[in-house]
C-alpha cells in the first residue's frame, strides 16, 4: 500500500506548481509501487507466455492438420514436442521467479501474477493437450477425454485457490504442485498407453493435485535436481521429435519415470512425518522419566 504525504500531493496538484524546476511532473514517478513490475514478475510473465505458446503449437501443429486431413507425422511430432518443451520451460520460469522474489524485491502483484500464469501454463495448456489427444488418437473417445481435461483444469484451479488461502508447514506443499502435475499429465499422454489406463492415470494425477498428500518444495539440492530433470526431458523430447535412434524408447522411459516420481515422492514426505512423530513421542517419554 502506497502512502502519500498530503502536503506533497496538494503541491503536486496545485495550479502552476513546479517540482525541481520542471514544468511537468513525470507520470512514471507517480506510479504506485504495487503496479511496477519486478524482475520476478517478468519471469512470471515468461511463464504465462510459454503456456500460451504451448496451446498455439498444439493447435496449429497437431489439431488443425488432423482436422484438415493434411497431417504430417513429422510436423505433428515436432509440434507436440514443442508444446511440451514450452510447458517445461514454463516450469523453469516458475522455479526461478520464486527464487528471484526471495533474493530481490517482489511487487505486490507477484502472488496474483504467479497464480494466473500457473493457471495458463499448468492448467489450460495440459488440459488442452488432453482434449487434442482425445481428438487425434485412434482409440480415444473425444467426449470422455474432454471430461478428463475439465477434471485436470478444475484440479489446478482448486489447487491454486487453496494454495492462496491455506498456510502449510515450511518446506512442503499440500497436494501435487501444479507444474509437476501438468508435466505428469502430459507424460501419461505421451506414454501411448491404451485409452482406459491413460484416462485413469490422468484422473489420478488430478486427484493428487487436490489431495492432502504432502510434496516437498523444490529448494536447494531438490531445485537443482528438478532443473536437471527438466533439461534432460527437453533433450529427450528433441531426440524424439527428430526421430533419433532410440529416441522414442528414451522418451517413454522418461515419461514412465515421471509417473513413478509422482507416486514415490509423497512417500518420502510421509516417511519424514512418521519419523518426526516417533522422535516427538520418544522425547515426550524421555521427559516423563524421573
Amino acid at each position: 500500500m502506497t502512502v502519500t504525504d498530503p502536503e506533497t500531493q496538494a503541491a503536486a496538484w496545485a495550479p502552476g506548481a513546479e517540482v525541481d524546476g520542471a514544468d511537468e511532473i513525470d507520470e512514471t514517478d507517480d506510479m504506485p509501487l504495487s503496479t511496477r513490475l519486478s524482475i520476478a514478475d517478468t519471469l512470471t510473465l515468461g511463464n504465462a507466455t510459454c503456456g500460451f505458446l504451448a496451446v498455439y503449437f498444439t493447435t496449429t501443429g497437431v489439431l488443425i492438420p488432423h482436422l484438415t486431413g493434411s497431417e504430417d507425422g513429422g510436423m505433428t511430432r515436432h509440434s507436440a514436442a514443442s508444446a511440451v518443451m514450452l510447458m517445461l520451460l514454463a516450469s523453469v520460469f516458475d522455479l526461478f521467479d520464486g527464487l528471484v522474489a526471495r533474493k530481490l524485491r517482489s511487487s505486490a502483484m507477484g502472488a496474483e501474477l504467479d497464480n494466473l500464469s500457473d493457471l495458463i501454463s499448468f492448467g489450460l495448456a495440459p488440459a488442452y493437450f488432453v482434449v487434442v489427444w482425445g481428438m487425434v488418437a485412434d482409440d480415444a473417445y473425444q467426449r470422455v477425454s474432454a471430461v478428463a481435461a475439465i477434471v485436470v483444469l478444475l484440479a489446478v484451479v482448486l489447487r491454486l485457490a487453496r494454495f492462496s488461502c491455506v498456510t502449510m508447514p515450511h518446506g512442503v506443499f499440500q497436494g501435487m504442485p501444479s507444474p509437476f502435475g501438468a508435466l505428469t499429465v502430459v507424460s501419461v499422454v505421451l506414454l501411448g498407453l491404451p485409452f482406459v489406463p491413460t484416462l485413469l492415470a490422468i484422473v489420478g494425477v488430478a486427484w493428487l493435485m487436490v489431495s492432502r498428500v504432502e510434496y516437498p518444495k523444490p529448494r536447494g539440492r531438490l531445485a537443482v535436481a528438478m532443473l536437471s530433470w527438466i533439461v534432460t526431458s527437453m533433450a529427450l523430447l528433441a531426440a524424439w521429435a527428430f526421430e533419433a535412434p532410440g529416441g522414442e524408447l528414451l522418451l517413454q522411459t522418461a515419461c514412465a519415470l515421471q509417473l513413478v516420481l509422482g507416486a514415490v515422492i509423497p512417500l518420502f514426505a510421509m516417511a519424514r512425518r512418521v519419523n518426526a512423530f516417533r522422535d516427538n513421542r520418544r522425547e515426550a517419554r524421555t521427559a516423563q522419566l524421573p
